[in-house]
């Protein structure tokens, strides 16, 4: 079994949309896919993007991907990674692609010396969240995050 990771290009479009339904079929949440392949080539590989992506393959087949952008941290004073998603297909689990995915964007926050590297878990997501605890990263229960989106984005804007 050979595992490979490689920076994503505008032909895994459809390839990281389609996870990205799994992912959201997972969450219980398919019906929140409101973005198309088209757009996720047009935003995410834009001229503009400021948005990275990994694709890992095990022996030649796309099995999961990583998406993640730079953050900051003002208490450090350094930039950091936050990870957005971290996904492998249901067939490849258990094979090591989640972990050479989440080395590899750690890879990347240590050479640009980043001052840390952040994602989120849904809190009933026990097998991720034993993998992360099993690599040493340390869940933050004193914050809580907040989103705010749709109607309510709209009208706090206004």
């Amino acid at each position: 079994m050979s595992t490979s990771i490689r920076k994503a290009t505008p032909a895994d479009a459809k390839a990281i949309y389609d996870m990205i339904y799994e992912l959201a079929v997972y969450e219980k949440a398919p019906e929140e896919v409101v973005t198309t392949p088209d757009e996720i080539r047009a935003t995410l590989f834009g001229e503009d993007s400021k948005t990275e992506a990994l694709i890992c393959e095990i022996d030649g087949r796309i099995a999961g991907y990583a998406v993640f952008f730079t953050s900051y941290s003002t208490w450090l004073g350094r930039n950091g990674i936050y990870m957005e998603d971290l996904y492998i297909s249901p067939d490849f689990r258990g094979k090591g692609a989640g972990k050479a995915l989440l080395k590899t964007v750690a890879r990347t926050a240590v050479e640009r010396r980043c001052g840390r590297l952040e994602w989120s878990v849904l809190d009933w997501n026990q097998p991720a969240i034993d993998f992360y605890l099993s690599i040493g990263a340390k869940p933050q229960d004193e914050w809580v995050r907040y989103r705010m989106d749709g109607e309510a984005l709209l009208n706090f804007a206004e």
